[in-house]
């Protein structure tokens, strides 16, 4: 495998994309701060800004194990499975984003991050296994 293959590039660029999320939900919830007259470190108070910190913050979670499940799975299982499942938890966290203030329309875009994420802890422990077995350790 090298850093050069296509795969691995575009398990790049889907990283840049979840950061870029992760920061443009950390904006949000700063300009809804602003916009409401809320300064820190109170953290509600308001709805939308109780939504605004939640969306965040939930990201945040969820980057802690897509991050290095993502990138495992990229490197020890060969194809394209890794970004392509980082492109679909990505559109899942706008549209967790987009949905977040009823509680039952938001499960579509919080499933379409969670089953990914899960496939792709499955897919690295498969790889892992699988480059452990061929070493001969």
């Amino acid at each position: 495998m090298f850093l050069s293959s296509p795969a691995i590039i575009l398990t790049a660029a889907v990283t840049l994309i979840a950061a870029s999320l992760a920061m443009l939900f950390a904006l949000g919830a700063g300009r809804t701060r602003s916009r409401l007259r809320i300064d820190a470190p109170v953290m509600s108070g308001h709805p939308e800004l109780e939504r605004a910190l939640r969306i965040q913050g939930n990201t945040v979670e969820q980057l802690a194990a897509f991050l290095p499940a993502l990138w495992l799975a990229a490197l020890f299982f060969p194809g394209w499975w890794a970004p392509l499942l980082g492109l679909i938890w990505c559109a899942g966290r706008i549209l967790y984003a987009f949905t977040y203030g009823d509680y039952r329309a938001r499960f579509p875009g919080f499933a379409l991050t969670v089953i990914p994420t899960t496939a792709l802890i499955v897919l690295a422990a498969v790889g892992i296994f699988n480059a452990w077995m061929a070493s001969g350790a």
